[in-house]
């Protein structure tokens, strides 16, 4: 059974999200990446100097493309300010989130 406008009433979403456990590390590189792999490596060179070498990728955005990973979690965040990635990696223990070139791609590593 669907609740307001559709939704399963199962899936709620907060308004916000709560980054208070993550720390945010943004990146500027000149030049900027080309794409979203050669992003990640920044990202993930990242992680391993401040995670560790066991720092795991959670998930991902890529604004260029309109692409997420894990593929299709944004479903039932549609009226949400929480991106379906975002939240995923939040309730997975993300402690890092690596934002590249000014949020166009955006990284959550434990």
């Amino acid at each position: 059974m669907s609740g307001p406008a559709g939704r399963d009433p199962a899936c709620s979403v907060p308004r916000t999200p709560d980054l208070s456990q993550v720390e945010v590390v943004r990146l500027r590189p000149s030049p900027p990446p080309a794409g979203q792999p050669e992003a990640e490596a920044l990202a993930q060179a990242e992680a391993r100097r401040r995670l560790g070498e066991d720092a795991m990728l959670l998930a991902w955005h890529d604004r260029d493309r309109g692409l997420e990973a894990p593929e299709g979690v944004s479903e039932c965040h549609s009226a949400s300010a929480v991106p379906g990635w975002l939240d995923y990696g939040l309730h997975r223990g993300a402690r890092l989130l690596v934002d590249v070139d000014d949020g166009r791609f955006r990284f959550l590593f434990r």
